[in-house]
């Protein structure tokens, strides 16, 4: 299947848009998977870093200078098609710290152990809830850092969270 088709990316898209193992290993980075080219451009004016190259065209895709990012996920908020996370590396020796957009309810609570999913909303592992904090959209969108497995750290993308 392709991403046209089901809406997942390939292992060979992804390959593209991650930062080197240098860059992981410095901590916490973006992760940009929007893969379609429309005219959307929040994420380059979310980042005051210069994170995120300027835009020839506004259907172009983002692309970044890894090493102006420092990983502070303003732009996981500004994204409306909640296409990035951040990921840390060095959080722990077992775990990395990704944070991901969230749009539903319920919201977790911080401490709480909640299902992480890969993209294809499969379960992949039981993963805890670090922090949770408002988008800088205010539209009731929440941003949300999960400790992860660090060898699942690329599968999941999204969390069950049970009533």
């Amino acid at each position: 299947m392709t991403l046209e088709k089901n809406g997942i990316p390939t292992p060979a898209q992804l390959a593209v848009i991650k930062p080197s193992k240098e860059r992981l290993a410095k901590g916490p980075v973006v992760l940009v998977e929007c893969f379609q080219k429309i005219p959307c451009d929040p994420c380059y004016s979310a980042c005051k870093r210069g994170g995120f190259l300027p835009f020839e065209d506004i259907n172009d895709l983002p692309q970044m200078d890894y090493d102006k990012c420092n990983g502070c996920g303003i732009c996981i908020g500004a994204c409306p098609g909640l296409a990035i996370f951040v990921i840390d590396e060095t959080y722990s020796e077992q775990e990395a710290l990704l944070t991901i957009p969230w749009e539903f309810l319920p919201v977790p609570d911080e401490g709480s152990t909640v299902q992480g999913l890969n993209r294809s909303g499969e379960p992949v592992a039981p993963v805890k809830v670090v922090k949770v904090r408002p988008s800088a959209k205010k539209n009731g969108a929440m941003i949300i850092s999960l400790a992860v497995p660090k060898e699942l750290a690329d599968d999941i993308r999204s969390i069950r969270v049970k009533d």
